[in-house]
C-alpha cells in the first residue's frame, strides 16, 4: 500500500502544477544593473522590482524560482556580464532558463517609462511579464 500512495503523490504534486501553469523545471533571474553614479529614476527601478517580487513572488523567491541579482556595470568583477547583456548603465532583464535553455527579456524601456512616476503600473506590468514567462 505505501508503494502505491508516493507515486500517487508525486503524480498529484506534479499535475497540479501544470495545471496551474507553472513549470517546475524554469528559473527565471531577474538581473538590474546600475552604474556607480545613478540618478532617481535608476534608484526607484531597482527598489520597485524588489517591491514587485516580495508582493507576489515571495514564495518564489523563497523556493529558488525567481532569484534577483543587482550588479554595479562600473566594476571589473562584472565586465563579462555586463557584455553579454550590453549593459553600460542602468538595465532590466528578465532572464528564464529552462532544461539548459536561455531566454533574455530586456524589460529596461519599460522600467525607464515606469518605475519612478508610475511605479503602479511598473509593478502590475513586470509581474504579468513575469507569470507570462514562468508558464
Amino acid at each position: 500500500m505505501k508503494k502505491r500512495v508516493l507515486p500517487l503523490i508525486i503524480l498529484s504534486l506534479l499535475l497540479g502544477t501544470t495545471l496551474l501553469g507553472q513549470n517546475p523545471t524554469k528559473k527565471l533571474e531577474v538581473i538590474y544593473f546600475h552604474a556607480t553614479r545613478r540618478c532617481p529614476t535608476c534608484m526607484a527601478i531597482e527598489e520597485n522590482t524588489k517591491k514587485t517580487l516580495d508582493t507576489y513572488f515571495s514564495n518564489r523567491l523563497k523556493s529558488g524560482t525567481i532569484k534577483m541579482t543587482v550588479i554595479n556595470v562600473d566594476e571589473d568583477k562584472n565586465k563579462s556580464i555586463a557584455e553579454k547583456y550590453e549593459a553600460t548603465g542602468s538595465a532590466l532583464f528578465l532572464t528564464i532558463r529552462n532544461t539548459g535553455k536561455e531566454a533574455k527579456t530586456d524589460m529596461t524601456d519599460y522600467a525607464f517609462s515606469y518605475a519612478r512616476n508610475n511605479p503602479d503600473k511598473f509593478m502590475t506590468g513586470l509581474k504579468d511579464k513575469i507569470n507570462e514567462l514562468l508558464k
